[in-house]
Formats: structure tokens, sequence, C-alpha cells
């Protein structure tokens, strides 16, 4: 079983930026992986996503034009966060999912069947 390792989370001030990275276990052959968002006690919440064949890419428009998803190799999934705001404050946790899944959105967590752990991004 591939795993998903995140890193790159902390504490910044409004305004500032971070870098987030997922790093896998061993190679995936993917469709598409995304960066999901988790506060506690709500449903997680698409940030970005990359498909593998095209490297398309898409974001939820309270990121659009501050974040970017980005596949450095095959392992390495990476989220470049900029003015940073403290609505986007939590626990930030990389998924990829395997198969094509017609029709499926992007930012829907329930086809996405590899997760990451998370890290921990505070903006005050």
């Amino acid at each position: 079983q591939v795993q998903l390792v995140e890193s790159g989370g902390g504490s910044v001030q409004a305004g500032g930026s971070l870098t987030l990275s997922c790093v896998a276990s061993a190679y995936m052959d993917t469709f598409r992986m995304a960066w999901f968002r988790q506060l506690p006690g709500k449903r997680r919440e698409g940030i970005a996503g990359i498909y593998s064949a095209d490297g398309s890419r898409h974001y939820a428009d309270a990121v659009q034009g501050r974040f970017t998803i980005s596949r450095d190799d095959s392992r390495t999934l990476t989220l470049r966060m900029t003015n940073l705001k403290p609505e986007d404050t939590g626990l930030y946790v990389c998924a990829a999912q395997r198969l094509p899944s017609r029709g499926a959105p992007w930012s829907d967590s329930d086809f996405y069947g590899t997760w990451g752990q998370g890290t921990q991004v505070t903006v005050s």
C-alpha cells in the first residue's frame, strides 16, 4: 500500500506564503491527485486538483489566483500558497485517485482511495 506523507505546514501571518509537499512512498499510477482541507466536524473541502494525463489544474473559487498545485515528479505533489488568509486555516491533506470516474468532480473526496495524514496550516 502506497503511503502519502505531507509536510510544509506551519503558522503564518495573513499575507504570508507556505509551500506544502506530499510525497508518495512509491510510484503511483494515478488518474488525479488533489489537496483537501479538513476542519473539525466538517466534510473535507477540495482545494486544488491535478489530472495526471494532461496536467490540467482545478481550484476552489476561494483560492483561485493564490494557490498553485503541481506535480514536481512522479512521486511529489506540491501546493504553493500565497497571500494566505485566516480562512485558509485547516489541516491540509493530499489524496490520490487511481482509476477514472467519469463525471465525478475533482473535488469529490469520495472517489479518492489513498490519503495522507495531513499537515496543519494556521493563518492569523
